[in-house]
C-alpha cells in the first residue's frame, strides 16, 4: 500500500533530510587517508544525530537474518562492500579507498534515507570514473520522478545511464518508499522498462539509490558476514541516494543541506 503525504507531512521529512544531509557531510570531512576508522565516522554521525534531536534508524534494527539486532548509526561500505558493511575499529579507510556512506534517521517520528560514496584522498582513474557516472545516474534517476511517470522511468534512465558506460546496476537490491518507517511501498529498481511498474503520484516519498559496480551486477554475502554485501567479482562499487518527494511541482529532494535546496 503507497500512502501519499500532505505537503505539512512532507516537510517534517525534510527536517531530518537535514539532518541526514549534515550528518553525510561530517562524515565525509571527517575522512582522514590512512588513520580514520569506518567505527570513527560512524561515532560522528551519532554525534550529529544526538545534537539534533534525530533517532538512527539502523540502531537497534533486527532483520529475520540476523539473530542479534543492528549496533550502529550507519552503514559505511568500502571498495568492493556494495552496502550494509559494518562499521570496525580495525577497519582503517586507506588511500585510494572509495567509502559508501549510509544514513537513515528520523525526526519526530518521519523519516529521511541517504547516501553518497567518496574518494580517500587520492584515487584511482577508474574510481572517479565510477563515482561521477553514479551520482550522474541518480540524478538522471531522479528526473524521472515526477507525477504520471512510473518506477520503470526511473529505474530505465538510471540503468541507461550507467550502462552506456560499461558499469552494471546492482538488480537485488532496490530502492523503496519512505515516511514514518524507513522501508514503504513501492519498490523502485534502479533498472526496467520506461512506463512500467507503479505510476507515481503527487505525495508519494521515495528512495532513489542506484548501487553501481564496474563489473557485473551480481552481489553476494560472505561466509561469516549476514550483513554486508559483496559484488560477486570484487570489483568496485558505489551507492547513491537521496529522499524524493513527487509533487505536482516536479521531484523536491529532501536530504539536501539547506545551502542547496531551492
Amino acid at each position: 500500500m503507497i500512502r501519499l503525504k500532505s505537503a505539512e507531512e512532507i516537510e517534517m521529512m525534510r527536517r531530518a533530510g537535514r539532518v541526514v544531509a549534515e550528518a553525510l557531510a561530517a562524515m565525509r570531512d571527517a575522512i582522514v587517508p590512512n588513520v580514520t576508522t569506518t567505527l570513527d565516522l560512524d561515532e560522528v554521525a551519532a554525534a550529529v544525530l544526538a545534537k539534533r534531536g534525530a533517532v538512527p534508524a539502523l540502531l537497534g534494527y533486527k532483520p529475520s537474518f540476523s539473530r542479534v539486532p543492528y549496533k550502529h548509526h550507519t552503514c559505511i561500505s568500502v571498495n568492493n562492500e556494495v552496502v550494509h558493511g559494518v562499521p570496525s575499529a580495525k577497519r582503517v579507510l586507506k588511500e585510494g579507498d572509495i567509502v559508501s556512506l549510509d544514513l537513515d534517521a528520523s525526526v519526530d517520528g518521519w523519516c529521511a534515507d541517504a547516501a553518497l560514496t567518496v574518494p580517500v584522498g587520492n584515487v584511482s582513474t577508474a574510481a572517479k570514473n565510477l563515482l561521477t557516472v553514479s551520482r550522474e545516474a541518480l540524478f538522471r534517476g531522479i528526473s524521472q520522478a515526477r507525477v504520471g511517470n512510473t518506477v520503470g522511468d526511473i529505474g530505465a534512465a538510471i540503468q541507461r545511464h550507467s550502462e552506456r558506460s560499461r558499469y552494471n546496476v546492482v538488480r537485488d537490491l532496490v530502492g523503496h518508499g519512505i515516511g514514518r518507517t524507513p522501508h514503504e511501498d513501492p519498490q523502485v529498481n534502479n533498472y526496467g522498462r520506461p512506463g512500467k511498474g507503479d505510476r507515481l503520484k503527487a505525495g508519494m516519498t521515495i528512495c532513489i539509490e542506484p548501487m553501481v559496480n564496474i563489473g557485473g551486477h551480481e552481489v553476494m554475502h560472505r561466509k561469516g558476514d549476514v550483513w554486508t554485501i559483496f559484488t560477486t567479482d570484487n570489483t568496485l562499487s558505489a551507492h547513491f541516494e537521496h529522499t524524493v518527494a513527487i509533487t505536482e511541482d516536479g521531484p523536491d529532494i529532501l536530504t539536501l543541506p539547506p545551502s542547496l535546496e531551492k
